[in-house]
């Protein structure tokens, strides 16, 4: 079952938690998450899941930038979530969709105990202008049958920022230096 936008926010501030909370961002089943202004690109051409992929950092500057399609783009929201007893899901929003903006590959799926901010894996279909602080994504969250163990320490937890992927810690495979 999903909870309701009612329901949503019942439980903020003791099961769900999101920073900040702006109570007009509540739909009837989610709420709106916001782009931050960072975003990071792969720096090497040729991506290699054994080892830590070089990244740089881009700012989204006040008049937009532009994203092209063929490249991967890795943000974040500006709201920190947490959640405890349900499963967070992320989707971008439709009127984000209409221009052809993807805001996730394959990862909208959270885990129940998940806190951080959400990394977004960004492409377009054609060339588009973004800016930071755009309603970008929407949250919403499945009950969960018990027992359950919430999801407590893993790479991407409590995260502070932008994740590129980690899948080389699960290789076996160092950080390079």
């Amino acid at each position: 079952m999903i909870l309701s936008g009612l329901e949503i926010k019942n439980h903020i501030g003791r099961e769900i938690i999101i920073e900040p909370f702006l109570p007009e961002r509540l739909n009837p089943n989610s709420y709106n998450l916001s782009l931050h202004n960072e975003l990071l690109i792969y720096s090497e051409k040729e991506l290699d899941m054994k080892k830590a992929n070089e990244t740089q950092k881009i700012l989204i500057p006040p008049e937009g930038l532009l994203l092209m399609p063929g490249k991967l783009y890795l943000g974040r929201t500006e709201e920190y979530t947490k959640t405890e007893g349900y499963i967070p899901m992320l989707e971008g929003r439709s009127s984000i969709g209409r221009l052809g903006i993807c805001i996730h590959v394959t990862a909208g799926f959270g885990d129940v105990g998940f806190a951080g901010y959400w990394t977004l894996e960004l492409f377009c279909v054609q060339p588009v202008r973004i800016y930071s602080g755009v309603q970008i994504a929407q949250i919403y969250y499945h009950t969960i049958s018990e027992p359950y163990e919430n999801y407590t320490k893993g790479k991407y937890q409590n995260n502070q920022g932008i994740q590129p992927s980690m899948l080389y810690k699960e290789l076996g495979v160092r950080k390079q230096q």
